[in-house]
Order: C-alpha cells, then structure tokens, then sequence
C-alpha cells in the first residue's frame, strides 16, 4: 500500500464556503483518508493511500477534476 500527503491549492471564489465545498468533495474520493485544512503556501494537505502507483495517479487525477483546484504537489512516503 502506497501512501502519499498531497498538497493542494484552492482559488479563490465569492462563496465563503467555498474552500468548505472543495474539502468535502475531496474526502468522497476513494482512497482519501484524511484532508486537513491548513494556513500557509497551501490550503489543504490530503492523506492518502493506494494500492500501486497507477491508482494513487489516477487517485491524484479526481483530485484535480474538483473545480476550485488550482495546484497540487504529492509527496509519496517512502520510508
């Protein structure tokens, strides 16, 4: 089992719930253990885990689909 942190970009957008939204559509993903929000560079830091590499890519790619993501950076654990 692979297990990687993804940092995430949000944009902006007039609803003041919007980040809340992006938050709650990333943690129905399959495979998204926790999703913290977070103050700094990014907006949110994703737990996640898959089975091989090709599924925590794809994985990654339903993460990017949520409107509202501008950026995202994984970090797959190694040790």
């Amino acid at each position: 089992m692979l297990t990687a942190f993804v940092l995430v970009r949000v944009g902006t957008s007039e609803q003041l719930n919007f980040l809340k939204s992006v938050k709650e559509s990333m943690a129905k993903i399959k495979g998204v253990r926790n999703v913290y929000g977070v103050f700094g560079q990014y907006d949110l830091v994703v737990y996640v885990e898959a089975p091989t590499l090709e599924k925590l890519s794809t994985l990654i790619d339903e993460m990017r689909a949520i409107t509202g993501i501008l950026t995202t950076e994984s970090l797959i654990v190694g040790f």
